[in-house]
């Protein structure tokens, strides 16, 4: 690939890792960047991150093959103002924020949805900063991009396999179905763990039992309630309109649930349930052929080195592990790890190896 400039208006977690990634794979990458604070510059031009000392002219952006913005929605959509008269025509302009109305909507509105993709990088961290930021944050996480149906289909391939050549699996879509799709596996469960938490906060006494006694379901289901607020107040905002209906939508949810146990029904709770735990035990597997997955699920001891010890052994024969997670709720199942491979090849393999080393394997059947 020929050596571009690419810009950056933000350079923390998410654009520091995707700048890294550039830099990784293309060397010869010139980057420039602006940011909230001139130290977060000068220590990117130190680490040789970047080619500008100090923060960015608007007019220096006029430079740049591509630009990502990596601020804040609000922010992100004043400098797509402000870039119109900057860029060149042929420069692609595109974010990094996880919700598209707003942005689109701006873009449409100054005739630049030819020039503009929205995208999502599926990562991130609960620490923030470029000096958390990574080279490695891209490898294998969905990055899913939007643009208008006015986009240059060239441009727009083009675009996807550069993101593609940084690690990532992009996925393509509208700007509403991204909205739609992260309100509901995104945004909604935000508010439910806010509410939740807020609930048990609220009904817990003196002497905080409910605090006490809080095991790994509880924990697991709320983990996200510990997420910035400033940054979700911003989110829920932007993406208003499909968080509401899907409010609405769990409302009655929640109504049904309520009805069956209210009337004691035994057939509607036991359908709610077994309809709840179909799809969510389907949730890694492909559903439109789309993506093919290979994990396979090992029991373990809870115990120290355990993990380790599994792990070793695939790296003993040479098998590389995609993704790794422990399903944590030791409520009602024993240690569970779930195993995600490259290719069948491999599933196959680790089957043999842990099995051989007396470990319970099974994969899903669906």
């Amino acid at each position: 690939m020929k050596s571009k400039t690419i810009g950056f208006v933000g350079l923390g977690l998410i654009g520091g890792s995707i700048a890294k990634a550039i830099l990784k794979i293309y060397p010869n990458t010139r980057i420039l960047a602006t940011a909230s604070r001139e130290s977060t510059i000068e220590t990117a031009f130190e680490e040789r991150l970047i080619d500008n000392n100090g923060l960015l002219k608007i007019h220096q952006f006029g430079q740049c093959d591509i630009i990502f913005l990596c601020s804040p929605v609000k922010i992100n959509c004043e400098y797509l103002e402000k870039l119109k008269d900057v860029v060149k025509p042929d420069c692609v302009i595109t974010d990094v924020g996880s919700v598209k109305g707003d942005i689109t909507a701006v873009a449409r509105s100054l005739k630049m949805t030819n020039q503009f993709i929205g995208g999502h990088p599926m990562t991130g961290s609960e620490l923030t900063g470029l000096e958390n930021s990574s080279a490695s944050l891209l490898e294998n996480a969905y990055y899913i991009l939007t643009a208008d149906p006015e986009m240059n289909e060239d441009t727009y391939r083009e675009f996807g396999d550069y993101i593609k050549s940084l690690g990532a699996i992009p996925i393509n879509m509208s700007p509403e179905e991204h909205d739609d799709a992260t309100a509901a596996i995104s945004h909604l469960p935000h508010v439910v763990a806010a509410s939740l938490v807020n609930l048990v906060n609220d009904h817990d006494g003196e002497k905080n039992i409910c605090k006490t006694i809080a095991a790994g379901g509880f924990k697991d289901i709320t983990r996200i309630a510990s997420g910035s607020p400033t940054m979700w107040q911003h989110i829920f905002l932007s993406n208003k309109a499909a968080i509401l209906k899907l409010i609405k939508s769990f409302k009655d949810e929640l109504e049904q649930f309520e009805n069956a146990i209210s009337a004691a029904d035994e057939n509607e709770i036991l359908k709610l349930w077994t309809k709840a735990k179909d799809y969510r035990d389907s949730i890694t597997i492909p559903v439109n052929g789309s993506f093919k997955f290979y994990e396979l699920y090992c029991d373990i001891d809870d115990k120290p080195g355990t993990l380790v010890g599994v792990l070793q052994l695939l790296a003993n024969a040479d098998i590389s592990v995609k993704n790794i997670d422990i399903i944590h709720n030791r409520e009602f199942e024993p240690g569970v790890l779930r195993i995600e491979f490259y290719t069948q090849e491999a599933l196959d393999k680790a089957k043999t190896v842990l099995t051989h080393n007396n470990y319970y394997v099974r994969q899903r059947t669906n």
